[in-house]
């Protein structure tokens, strides 16, 4: 299993506390301890780019580890490039509840904001 060591670097990825919240409840209903969320992206969607939301319980070599209230959030350092500087964040609203990334580098993002260009 790889280390799981935490890069506190947060200005290259922030996370916001609700979503920190959720993530930990998502990790507790799973039974995982020692497992992270893993934020990615890939090419695809409407907009150029997709976001990938998903449980891991691995760490890659060219991995970072974002951290807040104990909850590891980690970006694959290519996603990272296209994230930095963004805020991971968990909204609750009128037409569901869903993460979101508030992405500084996105020039255009589509309706449902799960997919953005540069």
């Amino acid at each position: 299993m790889a280390d799981h060591t935490v890069d506190e670097v947060q200005e290259d990825l922030r996370i916001s506390t609700s979503a920190s919240r959720r993530i930990a409840a998502l990790i507790e209903q799973d039974g995982g301890q020692g497992m992270f969320f893993r934020v990615s992206v890939s090419g695809g969607g409407c907009s150029g780019f997709q976001y990938g939301f998903s449980l891991d319980d691995q760490k890659n070599e060219d991995d970072r580890v974002f951290s807040r209230d104990g909850v590891g959030v980690v970006v694959d350092d290519v996603s990272l490039d296209l994230l930095r500087g963004a805020e991971v964040d968990f909204v609750e609203d009128l037409i569901g509840s869903y993460f979101a990334i508030r992405n500084p580098n996105a020039t255009s993002t589509c309706g449902c904001g799960s997919s953005f260009s540069l």
